[in-house]
């Protein structure tokens, strides 16, 4: 009897643990058993999307970690030879009860870096301290087409190029601008001619 009460508690758990919605900023575990290359946290941005390789942006908010599992299963298997491609969404972090740590200015780094998340900015911050934040580029990054993504109160949207290469060459020092509360860093994974 305490064995089935048990797993009837457990059982009620994971499905309250499964059912949860993703709202910008929760991070996802992601990991791709036919590919382990492609294991990564993504973190939900501000307009509601992650961003995976090979299947590219993909809306998130309003979503459970099971729904967002099953788009990149059906957008991941043209990709592989397996009938049964094993992905796995799990949520990263902890729900906040601190209603403070909403209030606090952040910006959102997420694609191909090594730390995707979201991180607080308590002093004027320019886009590559904001990278560095993040642990820095990652491997498979599109180091020309890094945006910044700013949205404005009235609801349109900033996107800021940053070419990374030119940059670290001494030119386009232009373009490591100054960041916001709300600014949404993207660094794309490069493509077959990047």
């Amino acid at each position: 009897m305490r064995t089935l009460f048990a797993l009837l508690c457990l059982g009620f758990c994971i499905s309250a643990a499964g059912a949860q919605t993703l709202k910008p900023g929760d991070a996802l575990s992601i990991t791709v058993l036919q590919d382990p290359k492609l294991d990564r946290t993504v973190v939900v941005d501000p307009l509601g999307e992650i961003a995976f390789p090979l299947a590219g942006h993909i809306r998130a908010r309003g979503l459970t970690p099971l729904a967002v599992e099953n788009i990149l299963k059906s957008k991941l298997k043209p990709n592989y030879k397996d009938e049964a491609l094993d992905v796995t969404v799990a949520l990263a972090n902890a729900p906040k009860d601190v209603p403070e740590e909403d209030l606090k200015p952040k910006i959102f780094i997420t694609g191909e870096v090594l730390r995707p998340g979201s991180y607080v900015v308590r002093q004027p911050t320019t886009l590559m301290q904001g990278i560095a934040l993040a642990g820095g580029i990652g491997p498979f990054a599109a180091k020309r087409r890094i945006q910044v993504r700013r949205r404005a109160p009235t609801g349109d949207e900033t996107i800021f190029v940053f070419n990374y290469r030119a940059y670290e060459a001494g030119a386009d020092l232009e373009g490591n601008i100054m960041l916001r509360a709300g600014d949404v860093i993207v660094v794309p994974e490069r493509g077959l001619f990047d």
